[in-house]
């Protein structure tokens, strides 16, 4: 799985995540993020995805291309069986 590491992200990067419905746990799926200046602390940077800022903790997933999050949502949800 080709992740970032995010401490090696910058602001204006686009990054792709495995996001989940915060009102579905079961619904999870592909979202093209920006990496933005953190609106509180102007030292570090946030993911700004769905109009809101999400602080990027070690353990959150990074992904540089769709290609890789789509490789990595498949081994996380076994899709692959379902082809």
């Amino acid at each position: 799985m080709n992740t970032l590491d995010p401490k090696e992200i910058r602001e204006g990067d686009d990054v792709y995540v495995i996001y989940r419905n915060p009102h579905a746990a079961t619904v999870a799926n592909i979202q093209k993020a920006e990496i933005v200046q953190h609106p509180e602390n102007k030292n570090d940077v946030a993911l700004f995805i769905h109009e809101s800022y999400h602080l990027i903790g070690e353990d959150d997933a990074l992904f540089p291309t769709e290609q890789d999050a789509q490789q990595a949502y498949n081994e996380i949800f076994d899709y692959e069986q379902y082809d």
